[in-house]
């Protein structure tokens, strides 16, 4: 049964649909076709408006329904390879584009967070935002130090919009877990879940300040990106304050164009920079839209919005590098025996049909120049494929196939003759080297000696301490073997008792019925 609540917001949804003449949308979902006449009754069904495209309902659908639709949209955005063209290009208005709210409002905010007046804070101020997101929009202003910096304020009330978002995504998992089988497959509680978690993070910019910091000092001094510093005495869980930075926005192509811009390294580094925070840091910004990406002309690049990163178990890291080589070395076979040794498929899977059924979509994908391959194709198709195989849904690693999907799409959009595979092939390979190899076991041993070398003065009692547990458990076996010797002995006794007892009773039974005879009687 729905939830009240539930029920009015997914009403509201579809309102809002047809508001924005999505009313073919709204009349093909099940729970509309019985009231389908309504459509009549939409003031949108007898006043649509022609001028506008499908592309702009979609995105003022989006931005009226709240922040985690525009983060849907925001995703789909940068999948221009994947989309019709007018939608795509639309979309990209809610990377940065979001109607903003009041600038009052934002100063009402940074001054609760910060206990002190704009004027206190700031040396200048603009009251005009900077950019407007899902989330949180950007003023910029200056330090009383005199450096330029950006003032990032949360939205007012977000934290319940979410929560009720979430919710109903939460009411649909369920319902879909239970009507549905593919569902519990997908395990889509525990993909909303881990969608809540991911969202609700992003709600907290200390956590934010915290992240841009880390993947900050995980590219000290590298060519090719550039994070900018935190000002923490002006940060709160509402307001955060950064360094600002200017560059070129990665979406405006005519003005890279125009500024000279290297498209094949910006391309390349794109996806250098991911396989490297995925494979050598384990930390990874995992929201790398075009809005959130600057170039730093010829070829650096710039990254804002730390809100939502990923990171994966060593086990999952491991596996995930060892898939990715085995489908580049077009071994099917180690792609199969990885999902089972993982656990991604059920160990009851036979390695030779799952082997069969990745090569089947594999081999005519591979046949097409490698720059024409899309790796968020050979994706779709491998899922499709695995879920005849019960492949389960890992929800730690949706974050990071979304976000190498929009790698791929941001690179090929900057390079259209993108190799991703031959760009992440070596990457890999010396990922594998440095921590699989022989110089890595060294290496790993070395880093051990310290703590050995501490434990030294220890050994000689720990090994007092085993001997001795060993002493006293040979003790305890040979007085449990003498207690067993004892017990089988006393058994022996008791059987020999019962036997004669037995003999004896026999004999003297025998003894009255002979007695009793006639014909010793006669």
């Amino acid at each position: 049964m729905i939830r009240p609540k539930i029920l009015m917001r997914l009403i509201h949804i579809n309102w809002v649909m047809m508001f924005h003449g999505l009313d073919e949308i709204v009349l093909k979902t099940h729970l509309f076709r019985p009231i389908r006449y309504l459509a009549y009754f939409s003031p949108t069904f007898w006043l649509r408006k022609p001028t506008e495209s499908r592309g702009v309902r979609i995105r003022r659908t989006l931005e009226d329904l709240g922040p985690i639709y525009v983060k849907f949209g925001q995703t789909l955005s940068t999948r221009k390879d994947l989309l019709p063209e007018d939608i795509a290009e639309e979309l990209v208005k809610l990377q940065d584009r979001v109607p903003p709210f009041s600038a009052e409002t934002a100063r009402a905010i940074i001054e609760q967070q910060l206990g002190q007046t704009i004027e206190q804070a700031f040396d200048e101020f603009e009251p005009q935002p900077l950019a407007s997101a899902s989330v949180a929009q950007v003023h910029t202003a200056r330090l009383k130090t005199g450096e330029n910096v950006i003032i990032k304020v949360l939205r007012p009330d977000i934290e319940d919009k979410i929560h009720s978002d979430v919710g109903l995504l939460y009411e649909l998992a369920r319902l879909a877990e239970r009507f549905w089988s593919d569902a519990r497959r997908l395990r889509a509680m525990e993909v909303v879940a881990e969608f809540e978690k991911t969202i609700l993070d992003e709600l907290d910019l200390l956590r934010e300040a915290a992240n841009a910091s880390a993947i900050r000092n995980n590219f000290k001094n590298s060519d090719s990106l550039y994070i900018p510093e935190i000002h923490w005495p002006l940060t709160r869980h509402k307001v955060l304050v950064m360094e600002r930075i200017y560059g070129v926005p990665v979406g405006d192509i005519q003005a890279l164009r125009a500024g000279n811009a290297d498209f094949k390294k910006l391309a390349e580094r794109g996806v250098e920079i991911f396989f490297t925070q995925v494979f050598r840091d384990n930390f990874f910004h995992a929201d790398m839209h075009p809005g959130n990406i600057f170039v730093e002309l010829p070829d650096k690049y710039l990254a804002v919005d730390f809100g939502i990163v990923g990171s994966l178990s060593d086990t999952d890291q491991r596996y995930l590098a060892e898939n990715f080589l085995a489908f580049f070395n077009h071994d099917y076979r180690r792609v199969a025996k990885m999902h089972i040794e993982s656990g991604w498929v059920p160990s009851t899977t036979r390695v030779e049909e799952f082997e069969a059924a990745i090569r089947s979509v594999c081999e005519p994908i591979f046949e097409k120049p490698l720059k024409d391959i899309s790796f968020g194709l050979l994706l779709l198709r491998l899922f499709q494929t695995a879920r005849r195989f019960d492949m389960v849904v890992q929800p730690q690693l949706v974050l990071l196939q979304k976000t190498l999907l929009n790698i791929e799409g941001l690179g090929r959009q900057l390079y259209p003759d993108l190799d991703l595979w031959q760009t992440a092939k070596p990457f890999l390979e010396n990922w594998f080297k440095q921590r699989l190899g022989p110089a890595a076991k060294v290496k790993e041993l070395l880093g051990k000696l310290p703590e050995m070398t501490e434990q030294l003065p220890e050994i000689p009692g720990l090994i007092f301490q085993a001997l001795q547990s060993n002493a006293q458990m040979q003790q305890q076996i040979q007085q449990h073997n003498q207690e067993m010797t004892q017990l089988r002995k006393q058994l022996q006794r008791n059987n020999r008792r019962t036997l004669r007892a037995i003999l004896t009773g026999a004999l003297m039974v025998a003894a009255a019925i002979l007695l009793q005879s006639p014909l010793l009687n006669g």
